[in-house]
């Protein structure tokens, strides 16, 4: 996802995994906070389950700009600070064979998902660039000026949170469809 232009942007709590460039809600924190409660502040965001949660999703997710260093290991290992066995008395964390690991930051790629818990970036009001196939492509979705919605759970369980054409539940607009790429750029209405 690119993001061209914004006026509204929050740190967040991913209360499920979600994949970058999906519209979401702002919900409470469901998730665990760390470091003696350092996120208890923050809000939670998710896939809306329904049209009505849908007409409210008018958050585009997105990873943080890179907070840790590099390789992350999603989910991060029992001894965050050593993959070593950390003792006799702890269990050994290696192999890591549920773990996957980046040495590139998630953020610098398409589609990378945000892993529920995991801190995150919602931008409001804005213009953004989706990537092929983050998008519900239709004749309709092709057209500036076309309006679309949200996709739920309910309706279209495999796209939840993507933009799909669509007269009610307005969440924004179109702005361009490149073909060469198949991206779509988008501008959002204010949350």
């Amino acid at each position: 996802m690119e993001i061209n232009k914004m006026s509204d942007v929050m740190g967040v709590i991913a209360n499920e995994d979600i994949t970058e460039s999906r519209f979401v809600l702002v919900t409470p924190n469901a998730c665990d906070t760390v470091d003696f409660g350092s996120q208890s502040d923050l809000p939670g965001v998710k896939l809306p389950r329904t049209s009505t949660e849908a007409a409210r999703a008018r958050y585009v997710i997105t990873w943080p700009v890179p907070y840790q260093t590099v390789p992350l290991y999603v989910p991060t290992p029992a001894l965050s600070y050593s993959l070593r066995r950390g003792g006799f008395d702890q269990t050994g964390n290696l192999p890591m064979t549920d773990t996957t690991i980046y040495l590139t930051w998630p953020g610098q790629q398409h589609g990378v998902t945000i892993p529920s818990g995991y801190l995150a970036l919602a931008f409001g009001q804005g213009v953004f660039t989706l990537p092929s196939g983050h998008w519900v492509d239709s004749a309709a979705m092709r057209l500036a000026g076309n309006p679309f919605t949200v996709s739920n759970y309910e309706d279209h369980s495999t796209d939840a949170g993507k933009p799909r054409y669509s007269t009610t539940n307005v969440v924004g607009y179109v702005r361009r469809y490149d073909s060469a790429t198949d991206d779509l750029e988008v501008r959002t209405l204010n949350p």
